[in-house]
């Protein structure tokens, strides 16, 4: 298949050069320092359970022409950075081409093609005047749910940590024929794959735990495995879950897992920093918006309290705007 993947990050990186590296045919859009060190020495990717380094050459641009006929946009960038680059994407796409984004958070597509609660509502949080939406339809969309752990080591450098779930699914709950050709292609790239019928339930699972544990280690420097070992920060995410669980009830989506268990899981990632934490020491802004303002809004949405989140969420965005405003400043 033919893809591109805009947003060369962790998440972005790794599958690009997975996928170049099983054989398809991948292209990449990336900017500045990122741009610079894949044109002159590809993707590296290290793993920390000791498999073999995979390094993989790919196509790399910061734009690339309409005309290419991908098969597959993989949308890999930061969640709050999709509305600056929804048009470039939408550029990018043929007739058929398919756009699978991995964000953290509860994405801008949640309610459409929604047959619970509140269908067609525009998450202002997400998509303030609908951009997104009208420049990547719903139609156009499969949803891609990234589980993997990984950081980047360097421009041009990704280490793996742990995990290699990367399901998709339709927003229908249909079982396509695309679909299950993107499955495949991400399971022949090494990624355990499969097209979920309740792509909501499953994306709530990821979703959950980043509204909890990035801002919570964002604010404090605490790993995954910290958080979840001390009694204060453990007792504040499960309040945190515990009030999502109920907007989750509240829109007809299942809950799949217990707080506890979802936190369980967390804890046995070990000492791995947040997407949130690796951004604040890397002097980059925050997803605040949509990994815990979404749930906000949501919470408003269905009437549902939200006290810890909304406490989080107001001291995580105040230190969100001091950072940006020192990162305008220098």
């Amino acid at each position: 298949m033919k893809f591109c993947v805009v947003g060369a990050g962790a998440i972005g990186g790794l599958m690009a050069a997975r996928l170049s590296a099983s054989g398809h045919d991948v292209h990449v859009v990336a900017r500045g320092e990122t741009l610079a060190a894949i044109r002159e020495g590809g993707l590296t990717v290290t793993f920390a359970d000791g498999s073999p380094t995979i390094r993989a050459d790919v196509n790399v641009a910061e734009n690339f022409d309409a005309g290419l006929d991908f098969d597959v946009v993989i949308l890999a960038v930061k969640a709050h950075q999709v509305a600056g680059l929804a048009s470039q994407v939408s550029a990018l796409c043929a007739r058929d081409t398919v756009v699978v984004p991995v964000q953290n958070g509860i994405p801008w597509w949640f309610f459409q093609r929604f047959s619970g609660p509140h269908a067609g509502y525009n998450l202002r949080t997400l998509d303030p005047d609908g951009k997104i939406a009208q420049a990547i339809p719903a139609e156009r969309v499969v949803a891609g749910i990234a589980y993997p752990a990984a950081e980047r080591t360097a421009a041009n450098v990704i280490h793996h940590v742990e995990g290699d779930r990367m399901p998709v699914g339709e927003l229908d709950g249909s079982k396509s024929d695309r679909a299950t050709a993107i499955a495949q292609a991400f399971s022949s790239a090494g990624f355990k794959s499969r097209v979920l019928t309740d792509i909501r339930s499953h994306l709530w699972i990821k979703a959950w735990g980043n509204l909890a544990f990035n801002p919570i280690s964002a604010l404090t420097g605490a790993t995954l495995g910290e958080i979840c070992a001390d009694t204060n920060t453990r007792g504040l995410a499960t309040s945190m879950m515990r009030e999502a669980t109920a907007i989750a009830e509240a829109l007809d989506v299942r809950v799949l897992l217990s707080v506890e268990q979802r936190i369980n899981g967390a804890e046995q990632v070990g000492d791995h920093k947040t997407s949130m934490l690796q951004d604040r020491e890397e002097g980059r802004s925050m997803e605040v918006g949509p990994l815990i303002g979404a749930f906000v809004e949501l919470g408003e949405l269905t009437g549902v309290s939200t006290p810890a989140i909304d406490a989080v969420y107001a001291l995580i965005n105040q230190l969100n705007q001091r950072l940006d405003l020192e990162r305008t400043a220098q």
